[in-house]
């Protein structure tokens, strides 16, 4: 019996090109689904991705696609990849820029334009190759269910995943033509919102399927604090959404098999070489002292301004703090400041894969203070390295971690310690107890153990998309 044939589509793909975690998440969910189905990843070619370096190679003839009243010129290509077969759209428009959506700030302008050319080839492959189920990412592929209302000749089957709610594709209602989209569909009911065009408002509307990546995640969308002002047209649409936790590729995440750590280990005794050499590339001194390092992006969502006013007091610990990512000036200035207010913190701009790995072996603990958090990978992953993290009780976090006071070494989760109310004082107390639960060898010992033992692969989600996509191809029959 032959595979059904998926259509996964994403904005990003690691090790393509990477901004945040939906690029992991697109990298290892379509690996785990081969096992079952006949998967093609397709994502934009954007010129920071190296061919050579994957055998990307052209497919077929360039063609022209038509939007609103202007075509645009797509040539595809293509490469195996990890035993998975990707296809790469590209056209000027959407792939040469600096930056994948724009630079940190703020967006480019045209990212309406250009994601809809990736989405109008979405469509094309759609019409030209007999696919059971397109599998959309984001608001960057939010408008193939809308699209597809007017070609019903189209018989594939879509589900459409919500990575981060406050990212929707808004833009201006001017558009509507220069997208190619009848009047008709702006309405309440499909992709207005706010006099706007609302590309994941569209997805939800249309999809046949709704998920998000935790079943807390889809609760907490529903409601005014974390709706992002989609919470009444989610509740509308509440009997398709559903929440399914994201895993992490546990052979890229693999202390025992990473070649960017200067030492492989796979107990809580190997971690030591590592964070003395990390911490002597970046200059901080005390071996002994717990290491809170934070990996991520520096915005208002990963609690950026809840850790910096709460800083000052943590480095007054006999700690270490280590701070690697990239995100909005504002919070990189005032980090900047204050690493060089204290001797014990040091802060870094950028992205490198490998420094994150270096970071997750060196780290006693890991800090994501999160305002909100749809799944997160960060906690897995420390998981996995044999680091305790520290979260805000909300989201995938409430899923993935549960409190270190009530460890039980028979538990399929991960431990860690966990702060309920997004203020200074509640982050301190999580750092002061995560500097106890540090000097009680014993327990902390144990609770390592046990993080680095448990199963984070995608084996359990993979299943859990399998049988939606086998409930919407029944449903078809």
């Amino acid at each position: 019996m032959s595979k059904q044939r998926i259509l996964f589509a994403a904005s990003e793909v690691y090790p393509f090109a990477k901004t945040g975690g939906l690029a992991d998440v697109a990298h290892a969910l379509p690996r785990a689904l081969a096992q079952t189905f006949d998967v093609q990843v397709v994502m934009p070619l954007y010129r920071s991705i190296n061919r050579q370096e994957y055998a990307i190679e052209p497919i077929g003839e360039a063609f022209d696609i038509s939007m609103g009243n202007s075509f645009y010129t797509i040539q595809l290509f293509g490469c195996i990849h990890g035993g998975v077969e990707y296809r790469f759209v590209y056209s000027p428009l959407l792939c040469e820029r600096e930056f994948l959506y724009g630079p940190p700030d703020a967006g480019y302008e045209d990212n309406a334009i250009r994601f809809g050319i990736f989405n109008y080839t979405i469509i094309t492959l759609l019409e030209t190759e007999n696919y059971a189920i397109a599998h959309l990412n984001d608001w960057q592929c939010g408008l193939v269910p809308l699209l597809l209302q007017d070609r019903s000749i189209i018989q594939t089957k879509t589900i459409y995943t919500i990575h981060n709610l406050a990212y929707q594709g808004t833009f201006e209602q001017t558009l509507l033509s220069a997208l190619g989209i009848n009047e008709s569909y702006f309405t309440m009911e499909g992709l207005e919102f706010y006099g706007q065009i609302n590309f994941m408002k569209a997805a939800i509307a249309y999809a046949n399927t709704v998920t998000t990546v935790s079943p807390t995640y889809a609760r907490e969308i529903m409601t005014k604090e974390f709706g992002c002002g989609l919470e009444g047209f989610l509740n509308i649409h509440r009997h398709k959404l559903i929440g399914v936790i994201n895993g992490i590729d546990t052979q890229h995440f693999s202390p025992e098999n990473d070649s960017a750590l200067i030492a492989s280990y796979s107990d809580i005794k190997g971690k030591r070489a590592n964070k003395s050499d990390y911490l002597k590339s970046i200059a901080l001194k005390g071996v002994n002292k717990p290491l809170f390092v934070f990996i991520g992006r520096y915005t208002w969502q990963k609690g950026m301004e809840l850790l910096i006013n709460t800083l000052p007091k943590i480095a007054s610990l006999e700690c270490n703090i280590a701070m690697f990512g990239d995100g909005e000036s504002q919070y990189c200035e005032k980090l900047q400041e204050l690493s060089s207010m204290y001797i014990n913190i040091h802060f870094d701009v950028g992205y490198d894969e490998s420094r994150a790995h270096r970071m997750y072996a060196a780290a006693d603990f890991l800090l994501m203070p999160s305002l909100f958090e749809p799944c997160g990978l960060n906690q897995l992953i420390a998981f996995s390295y044999g680091a305790v993290p520290v979260v805000h009780h909300v989201g995938g976090l409430v899923d993935t971690v549960k409190r270190f006071e009530k460890f039980d070494p028979s538990s399929k989760n991960g431990f860690g310690i966990i702060f309920e109310r997004p203020t200074q004082r509640s982050l301190f107390n999580a750092i002061g107890k995560a500097m106890g639960l540090y000097e009680d060898k014993h327990r902390y010992n144990a609770i390592i153990k046990h993080n680095m033992s448990r199963d984070y692969s995608w084996t359990e989600s993979s299943k859990a998309y399998g049988s939606l996509y086998m409930s919407l191809l029944e449903e078809g029959k």
